[in-house]
């Protein structure tokens, strides 16, 4: 646990803010490498990397999930779990109508007489849903990325997940109603996704959290035409706490957080002015960890993902804010005094959450909102996963001759200023053309 102060140990808060992902370089390289194979060889590759990286035959037999599988692990699940993704669902599902419904699918605007736009919203056709496996199973996963896509129209939409794939997320998908489901993971699966096999169709955009060469492999894709959602790194949560703040409250968001992945991000911004108090808070903290940690299934993953954990002092609320927003976490938890207030000065964020009762694992499965998020401070201009994303806006313009010749002249000055005269004859041609 590192303690810093705001106001003393600016390098080592700016490198806390200015975290990056390490060896992106490499696994850039790595992922590259086995995009051309699949590219290449197709379906071969996908077998040889699933041998080789998740220790699974996969082969053209069972390449894809058959329906009977995904009947037989909704059978299988646990009924108290099935229920639980159910009411997930619901949830999820009500936020991102919501969302869909405060779209604007009329915006027509009349420039000026005989020029008219409007917006026409199309859904992306075909969406590939990265599902990560390997530490763990993550069916919320599946929620979180068909629904919105789902619920925007999306006529195709295809899971990827390493093998073997457990029942809940296959429960999950049928939930969903998305039974295109094929064994695979790690950079081959975002290769297939991307460039398609003898199997698998390419798909027009990906979407879904994974680790550093699942992020690599989704920008190489988006470089060769793909559509992707957004970078992502390792997950990471800061939450704004003082003098009123629950220590177990903190201490338990941080080991939710960092049970994710050795290298989570947890950040605790600790606005405290006396000494006493800030000494004391942190001392609870730490034993509440302590406490907490000695019986948490990933207890070997939480230990070294704390090796990140960093406790920041600030003097007061507006120092807080202004890191928060330097830092621009994934997820954000204002645990504070007056957290509403808060709320409304941030400015970078992927998720927000407001109050002691608003544990980010409540979002991460089931009060509806969505958990692909963006992170290492990509909120600064990224949104988390959302309706928006499984759509396309076209401007549509119809434009008179009547209306053309209100702006003839606008659009041969701009053209000519920058050297296009072809531009400008495009224009000029229909007021000429009939009196050749």
């Amino acid at each position: 646990m590192k303690i810093l102060n705001y106001s003393q140990n600016k390098n080592e808060i700016e490198s806390i803010i200015n975290r990056s992902t390490a060896n992106f370089e490499s696994a850039l390289a790595r992922a590259g490498e086995i995009m051309g194979d699949v590219k290449n060889n197709g379906d071969f590759a996908l077998f040889k990397y699933t041998k080789k990286y998740d220790n699974f035959n996969l082969n053209s037999r069972n390449l894809r999930v058959s329906e009977e599988e995904v009947a037989g692990a909704v059978k299988r699940i646990p009924q108290k779990l099935f229920f639980a993704l159910k009411h997930a669902h619901g949830n999820i599902r009500k936020y991102h109508e919501a969302q869909f419904k405060s779209i604007n699918k009329n915006l027509k605007v009349e420039i000026d007489s005989g020029i008219e736009i409007s917006e026409k919203i199309t859904a992306v056709e075909s969406a590939g849903l990265y599902v990560p496996g390997g530490r763990a199973q993550y069916p919320s996963s599946v929620l979180m990325t068909a629904i919105p896509a789902n619920v925007a129209g999306v006529k195709r939409i295809v899971i990827t997940s390493p093998p073997e794939i457990s029942d809940s997320i296959l429960a999950a998908a049928h939930l969903c109603g998305v039974f295109e489901i094929y064994r695979i993971g790690g950079v081959q699966a975002i290769a297939a996704l991307s460039s398609g096999t003898e199997t698998i169709k390419p798909v027009n955009k990906i979407v879904g959290p994974g680790n550093i060469y699942v992020m690599a492999a989704k920008m190489l894709a988006y470089s060769r035409g793909i559509g992707i959602d957004m970078p992502a790194g390792p997950s990471e949560v800061l939450l704004i706490a003082d003098e009123t703040s629950n220590p177990g409250f903190i201490a338990a968001d941080v080991l939710a957080q960092a049970e994710h992945d050795p290298d989570a991000q947890c950040v605790v911004v600790l606005n405290i002015d006396d000494r006493g108090e800030i000494e004391k808070i942190i001392k609870n903290i730490g034993k509440e960890i302590e406490n907490q940690i000695k019986n948490l299934n990933r207890k070997n993953i939480i230990e070294s993902s704390l090796n990140n954990f960093a406790i920041i002092l600030t003097k007061d609320i507006s120092d807080a804010i202004e890191f928060t927003n330097n830092y621009a976490p994934e997820h954000l938890g204002i645990m504070c005094k007056n957290p509403v207030s808060v709320a409304k000065k941030i400015k970078n964020a992927g998720a927000i959450f407001i109050g002691n009762y608003a544990p980010v694992p409540a979002g991460d499965y089931a009060s509806g909102g969505n958990h692909v998020l963006p992170t290492s401070g990509t909120a600064r201009f990224a949104s988390g996963l959302s309706v928006r994303d499984f759509l396309k806006f076209s401007s549509v313009q119809e434009i008179t001759k009547q209306g053309l010749n209100k702006i003839k002249n606008s659009v041969e000055e701009i053209a000519e200023a920058e050297g296009l005269d072809a531009h400008k004859n495009s224009v000029k041609i229909r007021f000429e053309y009939n009196k050749r």
